[in-house]
């Protein structure tokens, strides 16, 4: 059986503890402890995106942008 809590350490406290200890008492568990990446990490997390990126960025600051009208579908395009 596997359960998968997502929470903030902030979160963790000695109620959640007990509440771990008692759905699985007598039990041999594991646990493990990863950091989930944020949206800015992930998006960095390969060079081609970070050049990608990094590229854009300096497009915006120079105002090199393009308007997209987002409501416009493919068919409204073709007349």
């Amino acid at each position: 059986m596997t359960t998968t809590y997502h929470l903030s350490a902030n979160e963790l406290s000695v109620d959640f503890l007990k509440s771990v200890k008692s759905m699985y008492k007598g039990k041999i568990i594991s646990i493990t402890v990863e950091t989930e990446m944020d949206e800015t990490e992930y998006l960095l997390s390969s060079e081609a995106n970070r050049k990608f990126l990094l590229e854009s960025m300096k497009q915006a600051e120079k105002g090199e942008l393009i308007n997209v009208n987002i409501g416009k579908t493919n068919k409204n395009e073709r007349g």
